[in-house]
């Protein structure tokens, strides 16, 4: 493997110049996830990326015309490249001899068989934060984005700023079912194509709230709101997700 970086700010570890070095010659052996990363063992050391926006992967023949956004490309054998498009240039690339500075703090994987209902419910409880932001934290739980928290979140009739220490044991265990079930039905949709940048998906046909603001609840009929939380844009329904006085 060798590597060709275009812009070096793609590489968060180590410097441009050391990656493309350290990489040459390298071979992957596997291709593993992690929260929101995606990690490739190599024969020595951990090649991994996190596609944040606008990140897209492609295998493509080397003689393949080059992208625009093509940021990053790993020249593989046999005239193949793995190209790392990346029109926002918010991606990353890392490699690292090991991972845990990394990967470490990541929280548990939801549809994990570890993560039980007992098991988030002790992580719940040890936070009084909102629901929303929490639930975007990737030290509570990995994985989980904007998408898939408001769908989530509607699932479970919670209201995005409600406090993670104030549910009652029933709201517990709703929210638990809802993320895996959020996370299991964008998966078998193979997740959303919601701009030019994103390809393949059809889970935005499916969404309950996300980018649906003004539109009737599928619940319930109520016109869907959306409001800032923490920075992100956050959709709900005032009937299914009532605003409760902590």
């Amino acid at each position: 493997m060798a590597a060709t970086v275009r812009w070096p700010r793609h590489i968060g570890h180590p410097d441009w110049r050391t990656f493309a070095e350290a990489v040459r010659g390298r071979t992957i052996q596997d291709v593993r996830r992690r929260g929101k990363y995606l990690v490739l063992p190599l024969d020595s050391a951990y090649l991994i990326i996190h596609l944040k926006m606008s990140g897209d992967l492609a295998v493509v023949p080397s003689d393949a015309p080059e992208g625009r956004f093509e940021h990053t490309l790993l020249h593989l054998d046999d005239g193949w490249d793995l190209r790392f498009s990346d029109a926002r240039k918010f991606g990353r690339v890392y490699l690292m001899e090991d991972p845990t500075p990394l990967l470490g703090p990541l929280g548990p994987e939801p549809l994990e068989q570890g993560f039980t209902f007992s098991t988030f419910r002790r992580r719940l409880r040890r936070h009084a934060r909102k629901l929303k932001p929490l639930l975007l934290d990737q030290t509570f739980v990995a994985g989980l984005g904007n998408i898939y928290a408001d769908e989530a979140l509607h699932a479970a009739r919670l209201h995005p700023l409600r406090r993670s220490d104030r549910l009652r044991e029933q709201e517990v265990r709703r929210l638990w079912r809802s993320i895996r079930s959020a996370l299991r039905r964008g998966i078998r949709h193979n997740g959303a194509s919601l701009d030019w940048v994103y390809r393949g998906g059809s889970f935005q046909n499916h969404f309950r709230v996300y980018q649906r603001a003004g539109e009737p609840c599928p619940v319930c009929g109520s016109r869907i709101r959306r409001i800032t939380v923490g920075q992100r844009g956050t959709h709900y329904c005032p009937t299914c997700q009532p605003e409760r006085r902590q």
